[in-house]
């Protein structure tokens, strides 16, 4: 025997927060920034390995003393990330973590809590 499909009133509290317009903004904000910002970062790593692979001359290419092109551009690859990273944990502080905050104080302030048994 079939089960009738769930209406809107049998949805767990979390497909409800899914659905809800505050988390598809805060959803929409964290890909706005995220995609393009990882997109960004693939291409300059490609970069760097197409040059290796391409251009070995301009890579072996000294600039100052025994430092070369290649150098200078791993280098500014592990600086890259470290910005990145920077970048991310400022943005999420001012644009993602107070809807989040809010959002799950809404959850929480939604959801109802049995009492816990002793031995829990």
């Amino acid at each position: 025997m079939e089960s009738p499909p769930p209406t809107t009133t049998d949805q767990s509290p979390v497909q409800r927060i899914e659905e809800s317009p505050e988390f598809r903004e805060l959803r929409r904000s964290f890909r706005s920034f995220a995609f393009p910002v990882t997109i960004g970062f693939i291409l300059w790593y490609l970069l760097y390995v197409l040059l290796s692979s391409y251009a070995p001359a301009f890579m072996a290419a000294k600039v100052v003393g025994h430092v070369n092109v290649a150098l200078v551009l791993g280098l500014l690859q592990f600086a890259t990330t470290f910005a990145i990273a920077a970048w991310y944990a400022r943005f999420a502080d001012r644009r993602l973590d107070p809807p989040a905050a809010a959002i799950r104080g809404r959850f929480e302030a939604a959801t109802v809590h049995a009492p816990r048994e002793a031995g829990e």
